[in-house]
């Protein structure tokens, strides 16, 4: 627990860091883009990462608890793929989430 967050308190350091180059660049006037489209990209990562790492853990202990349900009553199948059906809606959500960063 301790690596995770170590992990997570780099992280937010470092996007921290990288968003302080649009404020260090601010004053120079110039044509090209100043960074604001590397963070719209980082966003749409972001965003897309984190709802596909929940989930897949969501996914996990979904299917670990709908197999065991499934291998005790069968007749309870329908019930857990519509479960694991909620759970994959997470990734498609970062996904549409992604996109809407992406086009603006």
């Amino acid at each position: 627990m301790k690596h995770v967050v170590l992990l997570l308190s780099f992280a937010a350091v470092a996007l921290f860091v990288a968003g302080l180059t649009d404020v260090a660049y601010a004053a120079e006037e110039s044509t090209a883009s100043s960074g604001g489209d590397g963070m719209k990209f980082l966003g749409a990562g972001i965003a897309f990462g984190v709802a596909a790492l929940g989930a897949g853990i969501g996914l996990g202990q979904v299917g670990a608890a709908g197999l065991a349900v499934i291998s005790e009553n069968p007749a309870l199948q329908s019930k857990v793929f519509i479960f694991v059906g909620m759970v994959e809606s997470i990734a498609i959500y970062g996904i549409v989430m992604m996109f809407i960063i992406l086009g603006q």
